[in-house]
């Protein structure tokens, strides 16, 4: 079973699972209904949708039943009003709301739409489409081998989820290339919402890979436990948000919440009075405000990008890599009975300098793609003082360092990380600049 992407079925904020929920959803439905009862039913449009009705039930090759028609233009009518928003049947409802607790059977890719196709908006990490080397913006055009042009996105969806352990083959192209087959197998998805480890002595990097309902906490525990391992405090902070395709609202605000003390984080504008949210910091800045440099890319969306662009307008920190996904709508569940539920886009989120990031992203502040470094042979590498034969000791009683001395280092994460290696290589220049 692939969950639905936080793009298209978390996005933002989930009424059922976070904070006081029901009673919003329920509100939200109760002044939805109060702004459109005044406005007069369209008596000539609701005339041609019963006209069609009857002449598909009586012309259409096969007998279609009343429920069907029904569910399928009501799936029409949410469909056609955004990319994210849509009619939820009970297993739509229940995997949306199993979703946001970290597992879920899948292949583990966050998928979008774009050009009648379904896109892969990032892989998630140790999952079997990230070990399959599937890429954040191949195009899936087929799934077992039925062309995905002109489905809805519930329609692929449902074609990808399926019994744990069966193997499904996609047809993706990349870049405009060749199409080509993946193979993988079902499994259940256990996402860790957070890692960290120390890249060097000093240097802390916290990755998240969407944004769950204990994501804050996560971070928290994380942060203390870079102190921790580092022995002292820390000289600075890599935070990690690249193809992390966002989640829980209240979890981002709870992240940027632990690394500044004071000032807005982000607020929400809509149609309706339930709808318009600031949420502000509340003084506790766990990270000790370290120099702090923060990872973004086309796949990093929604929540992601309401940390980024909070952390950027605070001035807390450098924003590096790629412009992000450009996903700033609110979307709230609204539950109907038979476990049904309406998505629906309520509201757009701005950062703390009320920029928009709808269908425009986040800009880093540092541009830094994604590149390739091979290291030059080390044949040839010249002489030191210290290889001299009776060369002079030294003055202050250091040990001598002839060429060759040193072990080999252990590989890290930056190594084969060219957007991380240079994160890391500002984030020390800051440190030394402030220390300074």
């Amino acid at each position: 079973m692939l969950h639905l992407s936080r793009l298209t079925s978390l996005a933002l904020t989930i009424a059922l699972v976070i904070g006081a929920p029901l009673a919003f959803a329920a509100e939200t439905a109760q002044s939805a209904t109060a702004a459109t009862t005044k406005a007069p039913l369209p008596l000539e449009e609701l005339r041609t949708f019963a006209e069609v009705m009857d002449r598909i039930k009586a012309a259409y090759v096969e007998p279609v039943d009343d429920k069907t028609l029904l569910e399928n233009a009501i799936k029409g009518m949410l469909s056609n009003l955004d990319p994210h928003s849509a009619y939820l049947g009970p297993e739509d409802f229940a995997e949306l709301q199993e979703s946001t607790s970290g597992e879920f059977g899948g292949l583990g890719i966050e998928v979008g739409a774009e050009d009648g196709f379904i896109k892969v908006v990032s892989p998630i990490d140790d999952t079997p489409a990230s070990k399959a080397g599937i890429q954040a913006g191949d195009l899936i055009v087929k799934i077992n081998g039925q062309p995905t042009r002109g489905q809805t996105m519930t329609e692929a969806v449902d074609k990808m989820r399926g019994k744990i352990g069966q193997k499904i083959t996609l047809t993706l192209v990349r870049d405009g290339g060749t199409p080509f087959d993946v193979t993988l197998a079902r499994a259940t998805i256990q996402v860790k919402s957070v890692k960290s480890q120390l890249l060097e002595s000093g240097y802390g990097y916290i990755r998240i890979t969407q944004f769950q309902v204990k994501t804050g906490e996560e971070v928290s525990k994380a942060l203390a436990k870079l102190r921790k391992d580092n022995g002292k405090k820390l000289n600075g902070i890599i935070l990690d948000l690249r193809n992390n395709p966002g989640g829980v609202l209240q979890a981002a605000v709870e992240v940027v919440d632990h690394f500044i003390t004071k000032g807005l984080i982000v607020y929400t504008k809509g149609r309706i009075a339930n709808s318009e949210l600031r949420f502000s910091a509340t003084g506790k800045d766990e990270s000790e405000a370290v120099p702090m440099v923060v990872l973004i890319n086309g796949g990093s969306a929604s929540a992601s990008e309401i940390v980024a662009g909070a952390l950027q307008d605070q001035k807390r920190a450098v924003l590096m890599g790629t412009t992000s996904f450009g996903k700033g709508s609110v979307q709230t569940v609204l539950p109907l009975n038979n476990e049904r539920a309406l998505k629906i886009t309520t509201a757009l989120y701005f950062t703390p300098n009320g920029r928009s990031i709808q269908a425009q992203g986040i800009v880093p502040d540092i541009e830094v793609r994604r590149a390739k470094i091979t290291s030059e042979s080390q044949d040839g590498e010249y002489f030191k003082e210290a290889d001299l034969q009776g060369h002079l000791g030294n003055g202050n009683g250091g040990a001598d360092k002839p060429s060759g001395s040193a072990g080999k280092a252990k590989p890290m994460p930056q190594d084969d990380d060219y957007q991380l290696a240079q994160a890391l290589s500002l984030l020390k220049g800051l440190s030394i600049t402030r220390g300074k």
